[in-house]
């Protein structure tokens, strides 16, 4: 049941926790593509060899703008653009070949966006096929791609398939029309039962459907009516956001106001109602966010310890590197991130001379390899321990400090050298790992950076 005093204490600006420290708080000025470089070479040495890469692909066209989207698009009917950006993410990948020291393993590979369904099949087979010529691909690998209800054809499906796709995502949102007119998505059910039931027949092997909470507009009686027509459908996964409101990132939000927006308290009651029916319709919670079925790989990782979290959203599969190819993607060796030039006229002409389109990165230090640990256990497994000195710093210990408070309020349970999460406390568990974030507290930011948590 709602409890207003944690609402109210909890609903602040939170980072979502794809990453740590969060990209507002890397430290730009100590970081160099020289050093990026080593980085790349150390993790994929520990890598490739047992567990393979993984690969994300940001593909950032849609033909209209969604208008609550907090993602990096380019908006425009051109489909002349879809050949050059092919060709610069090949160059890109080509170049990360001449950094690795052996043939590449690719261990998960995700086509993110923007609409990847917004390029042609053919054009797609060309990418995918450019991407595996100069690699091999681990027997184990999972292949994804995020979709468009309205623009995912019979040859999408079939194309990607015979590439080795097993896994698409659909984004849905809302069916409420009120919803899907305020945000510009509009799409029918049937138009999402028709992509499903094709995906399937063509041998996909999990459907996820992206559902948010806390639109503008949105309300208890449209979301019932969502999650009844989901539930009919049977996807195998189900990731039930909520919905961040960053208008001074993306001014697309403007079209509508706060007011438009659930308060505090009806945007805890619409999570509750969406969390209770799934879990109703035999859906588990799976770290932050998900549901699955439990046939699913991620229950079966949640259940052995082995889930794990990244910038693609949660994993069952664990690789030290990630590459992220085209505009504004994340890279990932584990000891630093880098970040791509989110402009695409930018990307195309670094890539065409020859350099990594890079242009923000972050080398970790010891202390935030230390909490970037826990942070992960918290968010991965719902606890986290410290009884080894390298699991310990100062920094983490000032969190534990301010951790007391979030115990006193039935949020975390602090027993000797463990932390574990209660189930109140997964509801704010983009709180409790604020708490331990480090770089945030030394540097409380003096404008909102982040979305509302909750």
């Amino acid at each position: 049941m709602s409890n207003p005093h944690l609402i109210n204490r909890y609903h602040v600006p939170a980072p979502r926790y794809t990453s740590y420290p969060t990209v507002p708080y890397w430290d730009k000025q100590g970081f160099e593509e020289e050093r990026w470089i080593a980085a790349v070479q150390s993790a994929f040495k520990h890598s490739n060899a047992t567990d393979g890469i993984s690969l994300y692909i940001h593909l950032p066209f849609c033909e209209s703008l969604c208008t609550y989207c907090g993602c990096n698009t380019r908006i425009t009917r051109n489909h002349g653009v879809e050949l050059p950006y092919i060709q610069a993410l090949l160059k890109e990948w080509a170049m990360y070949q001449q950094i690795f020291t052996d043939k590449p393993v690719i261990r998960e590979l995700h086509l993110g966006g923007g609409t990847p369904t917004f390029f042609t099949p053919q054009n797609l087979k060309m990418l995918i096929e450019g991407i595996l010529a100069p690699a091999k691909v681990h027997p184990e690998a999972e292949f994804s791609f995020e979709a468009h209800p309205g623009n995912t054809t019979e040859a999408h499906l079939r194309t990607l398939y015979d590439l080795g796709f097993k896994r698409l995502s659909l984004g849905i949102q809302d069916f409420d029309p009120k919803v899907q007119l305020v945000i510009n998505r509009i799409q029918s059910v049937g138009e999402v039962a028709q992509v499903t039931d094709l995906a399937r027949l063509t041998g996909y092997t999990s459907v996820n459907y992206d559902l948010i909470y806390g639109l503008p507009l949105q309300d208890a009686e449209g979301l019932a009516s969502t999650i009844n027509a989901v539930l009919e459908l049977i996807p195998d996964r189900i990731a039930f956001y909520s919905y961040a409101h960053v208008p001074w990132v993306k001014p697309g939000q403007r079209r509508y106001t706060e007011k438009d927006l659930p308060d505090a308290a009806e945007k805890q009651k619409l999570y509750e109602l969406g969390r209770d029916m799934l879990k109703q319709g035999g859906y588990h919670e799976i770290g932050m966010d998900h549901f699955t079925l439990e046939l699913d790989p991620l229950y079966a990782a949640e259940q052995d310890g082995s889930l794990h979290r990244n910038f693609m959203g949660y994993t069952h599969q664990y690789s030290e590197l990630m590459i992220g190819l085209g505009v504004s993607s994340i890279s990932d060796s584990w000891t630093a991130f880098a970040q791509n030039v989110k402009n695409v006229e930018e990307y195309l002409e670094l890539v065409t001379a020859g350099r990594l389109p890079l242009f923000k990165g972050h080398i970790l230090t010891a202390e935030d390899l230390v909490i970037r640990k826990h942070i992960l256990n918290l968010m991965c497994k719902g606890k986290t321990s410290w009884a080894q000195p390298q699991e310990q710093h100062s920094a983490f210990t000032e969190g534990l400090a301010r951790m007391k408070i979030l115990a006193e309020d039935g949020l975390v349970v602090m027993d000797g050298q463990q932390l574990e999460v209660t189930v109140t406390g997964k509801r704010f568990l983009r709180n409790i790992c604020m708490a331990l974030d480090a770089r945030l507290w030394a540097n409380l930011p003096q404008t909102q950076l982040f979305s509302m948590a909750g």
